[in-house]
């Protein structure tokens, strides 16, 4: 009796002992999960909306859990303040313009803060310090966002429909290329054309850049006129020359367009019956009475050599005459040669 009662309190200590080792190994990992046994400093972050958060869940830092949020309370209009316990061996990683954002632990998990630790230049976070916050876009965001995504797609897809329907009937320029063949070769020919002028376009471009190479050789007349100031002067020269002719040239027309006025009058004057010219141009009587003249003249002269001839033979003006032949025949002897 006493061996069984002994056994059966042996059996209830062992039961207690395990209960206890349980409760203590129980006790310790939660606290060491909640941080309760490690050094902590604490950091704020106000929200406008902490979407669900609420106090216990996590704070992380470069996608390791450093911290727990210890309270969650409205503050100021409208907004709330998250207090946040942090593990003492981060706290040289997390700098003083850190700041924390409202994640998900997963795809629908709990919500979580994650902290980014800020730029390096900026000095270490006190206990006490206020974090600034990122707005995130919440799951309501996101689906309005969706919703307006797939109302854009469906407008876009039904405008898409609509041209496909045009092109499909032949409507518009797109639609007469597809199903009008004449059409199709007439756009084909333009753009043949197109690629023709291209290549002319290059080909001039070349050959401008070819030109202006040769205009800019060395040695060269552009060159010359460019860089060489005596060139200039010549061709200065030259040009002033040219304008001394060209003024020569003026007053010469002049001349000549003055004697061509002289000559115009002269010739107008040969038109009237003014003068004998004229007369022997314009008035066939008057040249007629002038030839009957003339000829009667040329009769009267021959008539007067006869007599002249005559009158050498005569007896009487015989010797008149011999002595006038010897006078002359003497002068031309005693005149020198020349």
């Amino acid at each position: 009796m006493e061996k069984e009662e002994n056994k059966r309190a042996l059996i209830v200590g062992i039961f207690i002992a395990l209960g206890v080792v349980i409760f203590v190994v129980g006790i310790f990992t939660l606290g060491g999960q909640q941080s309760i046994f490690k050094k902590t400093f604490h950091v704020t972050a106000v929200f406008d909306d902490v979407a669900g958060l609420k106090k216990g869940n996590n704070v992380w830092f470069s996608g390791v859990k450093v911290g727990t949020i210890s309270d969650v309370k409205f503050t100021g209009q409208s907004q709330v303040e998250v207090q946040m316990s942090i593990d003492n061996n981060v706290q040289s990683y997390i700098h003083s313009n850190a700041g924390a954002k409202i994640s998900s632990d997963g795809l629908i998990g709990n919500k979580i803060i994650v902290i980014d630790g800020g730029s390096p230049q900026a000095p270490m976070i006190a206990d006490g310090d206020m974090v600034q916050t990122n707005k995130q876009l919440s799951t309501d965001d996101i689906m309005k966002t969706l919703q307006k995504n797939n109302e854009n797609l469906l407008a876009i897809t039904t405008d898409f429909k609509k041209i496909s329907t045009n092109i499909v009937k032949g409507k518009g320029l797109v639609g007469a290329l597809m199903t009008d063949s004449v059409m199709a070769l007439k756009f084909r020919s333009i753009v043949n054309n197109l690629n023709a002028t291209t290549v002319s376009t290059q080909k001039v471009a070349s050959s401008l850049n070819h030109f202006s190479d040769k205009l800019n050789t060395k040695g060269g007349l552009t060159d010359k006129l460019l860089t060489d100031t005596s060139v200039f002067n010549q061709l200065k020269a030259s040009v002033e020359q040219l304008k001394q002719t060209t003024a020569s040239a003026n007053k010469l027309a002049e001349s000549l367009n003055h004697s061509g006025a002289n000559l115009e009058h002269a010739t107008g004057k040969l038109n009237t019956a003014d003068n004998i010219l004229g007369i022997l141009l314009n008035d066939p009587k008057g040249a007629a009475k002038l030839q009957s003249t003339l000829n009667y003249l040329n009769e009267s002269s021959i008539k007067l050599n006869d007599d002249l001839e005559a009158a050498q033979h005569n007896f009487l003006l015989k010797g008149f005459f011999k002595d006038k032949a010897k006078k002359e025949a003497a002068q031309k002897n005693t005149t020198p040669a020349q």
